[in-house]
């Protein structure tokens, strides 16, 4: 037997993951039949040594802010009551990553300020429901500023320059996948701590707006944030059918000719994107780690992807 195939045996007892988005929490309290959180395609039945998956409750841009704060509002309760009855950790501080002695986590984020709506004290409510990173915008616009997909975008608006500084006050992390371009760049000129990109991938690889460009990669690096890898097919391929587990590989060696290696991190949006032919569920976790081992890429550089970087950035942020 190879030394590479012992290493893919021995890791699938020993793999950490850290998944900066899915969606899976909004098919939870939006579907009409009902099913857990930990169904679809984020499970709990995996043998990781460390797994903590963020879920993100969306707010889809067409929702009127009554909508949208009801649906919070339900997200809010469903998430909690489902950690407790599949005996998972709801991160309440950053510092309980490392320290849970349970080995499956949780952590509650936002996509879409939109239900702030110019309301500055709402953001302590997020806060206070214990709402750890918060994704400005979906596509479109909204009281922060543009979405990727806006059609006039003409970035942060001035309610939007003070909800960013509140956020990062409440100890919020910023997270600019989905900002349009000059939105994202009026936030590098604001923002005083790290901002991250959950699920953004590389436009040098696939020129979609969704993805960010070599410049905000790197001014993601140098300011401490973090990016992380999106599986969606659309910002995996330029010809999203023929999207695969190898595209995924291509987006972090970009990243990684960067000089991404203790920034870029997993972002998988399970339940929110279209999938690759070869994925189905996180259990395909296993494949595209042994990928990269495959490729001869060092341990060391593949743990930190997958759960190292990302552990570092949230253990670190309040510092």
């Amino acid at each position: 037997m190879t030394s590479t195939i012992l290493k893919m045996l021995l890791k699938e007892l020993l793999m950490k993951v850290f998944d900066l988005h899915c969606d899976t929490l909004y098919k939870a309290v939006t579907m009409s039949h009902g099913f857990s959180c930990f169904d679809y395609e984020v499970q709990t039945d995996v043998d990781f040594e460390k797994y903590l998956q963020c879920f993100a409750v969306w707010i889809p841009d067409d929702l009127s802010i009554k909508q949208g704060r009801a649906l919070f509002e339900k997200a809010k309760i469903t998430l909690p009551k489902e950690c407790k009855i599949n005996n998972i950790n709801l991160v309440d501080s950053f510092k309980e990553i490392n320290n849970s002695t349970k080995n499956k986590l949780a952590m509650f984020t936002l996509e879409n300020c939109k239900i702030i709506d110019n309301d500055i004290s709402y953001i302590k409510y997020l806060a206070d429901s214990n709402i750890k990173t918060a994704t400005l915008t979906w596509n479109d616009t909204n009281c922060i500023g543009d979405g990727a997909m806006a059609e006039h975008p003409t970035g942060i608006t001035e309610f939007g320059k003070k909800a960013v500084c509140e956020l990062e006050n409440q100890g919020i992390v910023i997270d600019v996948s989905h900002a349009s371009d000059k939105l994202f760049y009026d936030v590098c000129e604001i923002a005083e701590k790290p901002f991250i990109a959950t699920h953004s991938n590389a436009r040098a690889v696939t020129a979609h707006k969704r993805n960010l460009t070599d410049e905000q990669a790197k001014i993601i690096f140098k300011n401490g944030g973090i990016i992380g890898l999106n599986f969606h097919n659309a910002f995996l391929n330029n010809e999203p059918e023929k999207a695969s587990i190898d595209d995924i590989l291509k987006h972090a060696e970009h990243f990684l000719s960067l000089g991404g290696e203790d920034y870029v991190c997993l972002g998988s949006d399970f339940d929110g994107g279209i999938l690759p032919y070869d994925i189905r569920n996180n259990r395909n976790l296993y494949e595209i780690y042994n990928l990269f081992l495959q490729k001869n890429y060092q341990e060391a550089i593949i743990d930190k992807i997958f759960y190292e970087n990302a552990v570092n950035f949230f253990e670190n942020f309040d510092i």
